[in-house]
């Protein structure tokens, strides 16, 4: 096989100073054998678990405190801003904490989008989704168990296309909003950029969390902001209102199309990987 070579400004050739890792087999059946895929699927599901136990309650306490038949006013309670920070903060913080377990996905969407760059096996991806989920519902449900009243009262926090917007907004703003979390995720761990900006120690946690925060800030006033499929289920399960399910399909079917172009525009485009598959078939040809 020809050794990778990078261009340089002046024109010469250089070895690559990173490596690529291989591309994740579609189905590894060995991952089943080994404690650090089990291992994965629990700091998948307890940290799903807390990112939802969390933005919930914090969501809650603003519909709290800002409800005019509860004294609230409208200049009450954390705002748009702070819950958009509650749910960036949140990412950054569990992912930082289990990037290096699991991966630090906390997210079906981000997951499905690594799948598709070949970055995770399908099975893997399958497994973590279901944990994901699971963890979740058990973080909504934690969240109902100490707050019951004011979850049902103020809606637990679910997402549903607010008055106003119809399906078609709704999910064009889950697929540009995951879109852009999803970029952000290929982008903050591509081994090509954590080379070459070595000497800036940031944090990959850190644009992630704020991909996030920031995609809350636009999408808040549309659809509560889902970008996350497992966010919108744990919220839909507990509550159980027919509005939310009618719904939900946009809270899956968007964020996996952005995951999914996400994916294709970072691996396929900006990093060329099927120009670079063709150019080492060729070779070996």
């Amino acid at each position: 096989m020809a050794k990778d070579v990078e261009v340089q400004e002046q024109g010469e050739y250089s070895a690559k100073d990173y490596q690529d890792p291989p591309p994740a087999p579609l189905i590894d059946l060995d991952e089943l054998t080994k404690w650090s895929f089990y291992r994965a699927l629990i700091a998948e599901f307890v940290a799903t678990l807390l990112f939802l136990y969390v933005t919930i309650l914090t969501i809650i306490g603003y519909s709290h405190q800002t409800d005019a038949n509860a004294g609230g006013t409208d200049c009450d309670g954390v705002g748009i801003l702070g819950i958009a920070w509650a749910f960036g903060g949140m990412i950054f913080i569990l992912v930082y904490c289990t990037a290096g377990i699991s991966g630090g996905h906390i997210n079906p969407a981000v997951t499905f989008g690594l799948f598709v760059g070949r970055k995770v096996s399908l099975l893997r991806a399958v497994f973590y989704m279901a944990a994901q989920c699971a963890g979740a519902v058990c973080g909504t449900g934690l969240a109902k168990g100490f707050q019951k009243s004011f979850f049902d009262r103020y809606g637990g926090g679910a997402n549903f296309i607010h008055d106003g917007y119809n399906k078609g907004t709704a999910l064009g703003a889950e697929i540009i909003g995951t879109f852009v979390l999803v970029y952000t995720v290929f982008s903050a761990t591509d081994p090509k950029r954590n080379a070459r900006d070595s000497h800036v120690p940031v944090l990959a946690p850190l644009p992630i969390g704020f991909a996030v925060f920031m995609v809350h800030l636009a999408t808040i006033p549309i659809t509560g902001t889902g970008i996350n499929p497992a966010r919108s289920f744990g919220s839909a399960v507990i509550l159980n209102q027919g509005k939310i399910w009618d719904d939900q399909w946009v809270f899956w079917v968007g964020p996996i199309i952005g995951a999914t172009v996400a994916a294709i525009y970072h691996q396929y485009i900006l990093r060329g990987s099927a120009i670079k598959a063709l150019g080492s078939f060729r070779s070996n040809a």
